[in-house]
């Protein structure tokens, strides 16, 4: 039996990790670490959840992803419990699973640990009670939906084996789950119950009504203490004051938190404003002044106690976009950051090294005083979305250097990434102020900053083109088209239709427009005059340039994409293949691939120099916005109701992928959007990489040698071949010094020779020649190396393929003794010599290995340079050998000398 492996939905991109989530609707949980001394919040973002610590609210982990979304979260002591759909599971580290209860046929949307087990409520009321360890059900009750429609599950504290349901019909039932018998049945007051929770006191419950009621509740004697009424809707969370303070906190639907004094029954303060939507989780910290919140509007807040009416402060907050994003764009050339604009008019920064670093650009106003003093859900001040922006690091440290334009709006805004805050300048020129009535409808529709961080582009709906200084805000001119002033008729403007798209070259020479008829312009920037004119046959929706490339993306309403050099001013390519409008584009760092997204929900690579589609796969919702990373490692994309930016890694980068071109009828397939946690190698099964590792390597296989008149070289490391001639000098260099000897003891008295003249006693070098002559010379005695061996196997087979295979398995060093060895002094002979000559012509003759046979020769006539001039047999062969040589080397150094022309070239010639 085979096992088939499907192939991936994108050859490029698999998916990273997510970011900008924190919260959604599913209410928090709070579980204190005995061991630690430390709380931590745990919140549900989609199919996963994230453990916060309070104390600096940062993330501890993330779990393993879900099926589908979470619908409720649980947490005992040691494990975390989820429900997805009509399935439960218990986390352990609030990362890996360990248990999973199947049994509803419902989904589940109450959860409450009870001991050693778990209680399970689903829509149609039905309880099962399990035992965690085992996972086996304990218990079942059956509740009637229409009768008794279950909302709120608690346990009374000190009753025994007791729980307290609520319903939506307003009755409560005390049950005990070990007979599975009601205890008592509380008529209500006539409202659903929406939340019940345990008050400090013993018997003493709160529950919060739909209609705004909290009832202080005894249990025992089915008495109500007390009520309150809050003037915001519904009850959504209810929490008590654990540190000696008795305050009650109470949710509303609308975002507002109400705090309730229990022993003068008033309400002692009000926190508007708390979250934009809905308090959806809500829980004051045992014996500590401090109370966490969460909501769907993605924010997770801690405020504390400390103000003099008994008000919360925001003491800590980690929030995302409450509204979908916009727009997004890599900032800076590192690749870390990622700036994206949201529908909830702010913009921020997140970056994709570490959480700690997001950061908040604030929220876009059109007075930034009088904001303040008003909330945020309220604020009159407020602008509309960001639809567009443009960012430049160059000048960020002296000025504003982020422009961007709004929905509607005319004015353009500018922002400082890093004070973090938006800037000063608000961009609106007087052409549009005088005729206020004629340009009542003109809103900015697209923005640009030149490379050098000094000036900003402005494109409006009427066809005009401004030009900016960031630093001062001063207008500095605009482009208008003068060629109809012949025909007497006056044309003060760049386009006769809506400015989609304007962009400058690296070097401010070059400003090139796009009009929504089609109409391409080139300008000259420092004039504003224009130089030539593009024509499409088809209206365009946006442009996007690499500026080191000098390639401009042009995207149509045709849903076609065309590439046009702005050098030659010419199309170059045509990229055809999307089913409904293009939403964005973005270039690699190198300009070979342009990646295109639509509403079609698909998302496209398209390969420049061949002009074909390399990759195409379908998402969950479409692309609005995305960017690639100048460090080429991750496609960055934020989608269509989506409050999340996704990543999506390189794999080009870390192996070996075939970019052939996709068929023309090819099928794309739905990919798998990445969650909040990073996919490391350990999250892959091993299994199935080896098998993929075997089916690429299946796939292709390189041949030995590609072609006979080629230059082939050899797979060994440099470290090989290199330093063979140096490698005397090596050895000497690394020789550890010896340490200093004394000097040897002269004897008392020289011995002298008698004569006239004293002289002393030489001994006779001629003696020890004496001594020595007879004997015979060592290297008679020494039997021939390996390679010589080898070599004069080879020369009778006229075959020196194993010479070839030796020589390639040993080191540097051997290397160096085996040809030293083929000396006559050391155990080889002349003959031996000639052999190894013959060999290096034989390798020669193949184009293979190179560049090892040329070091392999260098060292062989370094060491035995003085007995080759000697031998004329070995004269013979060097002579054969240097003819080889010329032809073969001549071949090579003019493939070089034609390359070097031609770089030096491109690097000096004028264009």
């Amino acid at each position: 039996m085979f096992n088939v492996i499907m192939p991936a939905p994108s050859k490029i991109f698999t998916g990273y990790r997510a970011l900008g989530f924190v919260s959604n609707h599913v209410p928090l949980a709070v579980r204190y670490h005995q061991k630690h001394k430390e709380n931590y919040v745990v919140t549900c973002v989609g199919k996963c959840f994230h453990t916060y610590n309070c104390s600096k609210l940062g993330i501890v982990s993330v779990s393993d992803s879900h099926p589908e979304d979470i619908s409720v979260l649980a947490v005992d002591r040691d494990l975390t419990f989820t429900a997805c759909r009509n399935v439960i599971r218990a986390f352990t580290r609030g990362r890996q699973v360990i248990h999973v209860y199947e049994g509803h046929t419902a989904d589940v949307h109450l959860l409450l640990p009870f001991g050693n087990h778990l209680i399970s409520v689903d829509v149609d009321s039905s309880v099962i009670v399990w035992d965690i360890k085992s996972q086996g059900q304990y218990s079942e009750i059956q509740f009637n939906k229409t009768s008794f429609e279950i909302t709120t599950v608690t346990h009374p504290s000190t009753y025994l084996n007791k729980i307290l349901f609520g319903s939506k019909q307003g009755r409560l039932e005390l049950w005990n789950i070990k007979k599975n018998t009601m205890i008592y049945s509380f008529k209500g007051w006539g409202q659903p119950v929406t939340v019940v929770e345990q008050a400090p006191a013993v018997d003493v419950v709160a529950i919060g009504l739909a209609n705004g009621q909290i009832i202080i509740h005894n249990l025992k004697f089915d008495e109500t203490i007390t009520k309150f009424l809050q003037d915001w809707g519904p009850v959504t969370t209810i929490s008590f004051r654990t540190d000696g303070h008795p305050i009650m906190a109470t949710g509303s639907a609308t975002g507002h938190i109400a705090l309730w004094d229990l022993e003068e029954r008033k309400l002692r303060s009000q926190m508007r404003e708390a979250h934009m939507t809905s308090v959806s989780g809500m829980q004051c910290l045992p014996s500590e002044p401090l109370m966490v919140t969460s909501s769907a509007d993605n924010t997770l807040k801690v405020w504390i106690f400390d103000l003099p009416d008994g008000g919360g402060r925001l003491l800590r907050n980690r929030s995302g976009h409450s509204a979908p994003s916009t727009k997004l764009r890599h900032y800076g050339t590192d690749g870390q950051n990622i700036v994206t604009a949201g529908q909830d008019s702010t913009m921020r920064s997140f970056s994709t090294v570490h959480d700690k670093h997001h950061k908040s650009l604030g929220r876009a106003s059109y007075n930034k005083q009088l904001s303040k003093k008003n909330t945020l859900k309220y604020d009159e001040h407020k602008m509309p979305y960001i639809v567009d922006f443009a960012t430049e690091q160059t000048r960020q440290s002296d000025w504003d250097n982020i422009l961007a334009c709004h929905r509607g709006l005319r004015v353009v805004t500018t922002w400082n990434y890093v004070k973090s805050t938006m800037g000063q300048h608000k961009f609106d020129h007087k052409r549009f102020t005088k005729n206020a009535a004629q340009h009542m409808h003109t809103v900015a529709q697209c923005v640009e900053i030149t490379s050098c961080g000094n000036f900003g582009l402005i494109g409006y709906s009427s066809g005009h083109i401004d030009v900016y200084n960031l630093q001062s805000g001063i207008h500095r001119g605009s482009f208008e088209d003068h060629s109809g002033e012949q025909a007497g008729i006056k044309q003060a403007k760049a386009h006769n239709s809506h400015v989609q798209g304007v962009v400058v070259d690296g070097l401010n020479q070059l400003a090139i427009s796009a009009g929504r008829e089609g109409d391409i312009k080139f300008w000259k920037f420092k004039d504003k005059k224009l130089l030539d004119t593009c024509k499409l046959d088809s209206t365009v929706s946006k442009i996007l340039l690499h500026r080191e490339s000098s390639m401009m993306a042009v995207a149509r309403d045709d849903f076609h994409v065309y590439i046009i050099d702005i050098d030659t001013r010419k199309v170059v390519r045509k990229f055809i293949g999307h089913d409904n409008r293009i939403t964005d584009m973005t270039f690699s760092a190198d300009a070979r691939w342009l990646i295109t997204a639509a509403m079609d929900c698909t998302l496209r690579v398209w390969d420049l120099p061949t002009g074909r589609l390399v990759d195409c796969f379908l998402v969950d919702s479409a692309v609005m916005s995305l960017s690639m990373s100048p460090n080429y490692d991750f496609l960055a994309t934020c989608h269509l109701d989506d409050v999340g930016i996704y990543l999506w890694a390189n794999k080009t980068l870390f192996s070996h992928v075939p970019l052939t071109a996709l068929p023309s009828n090819y099928e794309p397939q739905m990919i798998e959007m990445p969650t909040t946690r990073k996919h490391t190698a350990e999250d892959v099964d091993e299994d199935i990489k080896e098998e993929e590792e075997e089916f690429i390597r299946a796939e292709f296989k390189s041949s030995e040698q590609i072609s006979h008149e080629l230059i082939t070289l050899s797979l060994l490391p440099n470290s090989r071949w290199q330093n063979l001639l140096n490698l005397d000098v090596i050895k000497q260099r690394n020789k550890p010094r010896e340490p200093p000897k004394a000097p040897k003891a002269a004897p008392f008295f020289l011995p002298t020779v008698a004569g006239l003249e004293p002289k002393f006693a030489v001994d006779d070098e001629g003696a020890g020649e004496g001594r020595n002559k007879g004997k015979v010379q060592a290297g008679n005695l020494m039997p021939l190396c390996t390679l010589g061996q080898l070599l004069k196997e080879g020369s009778s087979k006229s075959n020196y393929d194993k010479v070839t295979e030796y020589m390639k398995s040993l080191g540097p060093s051997a290397v160096d003794v085996e040809i030293r060895s083929l000396a006559p002094e050391m155990g080889g002979s002349v003959v031996v010599m000639c052999n190894f000559l013959q060999f290096v012509q034989s390798v020669l003759q193949t184009n293979k290995n190179f560049e090892i046979i040329q070091a392999y020769l260098g060292l062989f006539l370094k060491v035995h340079s003085e007995i080759l001039s000697s031998e004329p047999e070995v004269v013979k062969e060097l002579e054969k050998l240097s003819d080889l040589q010329s032809t073969s080397w001549c071949t090579v150094q003019d493939l070089f000398n034609q390359t070097l022309c031609l770089v030096n070239y491109l690097r000096t010639a004028v264009l």
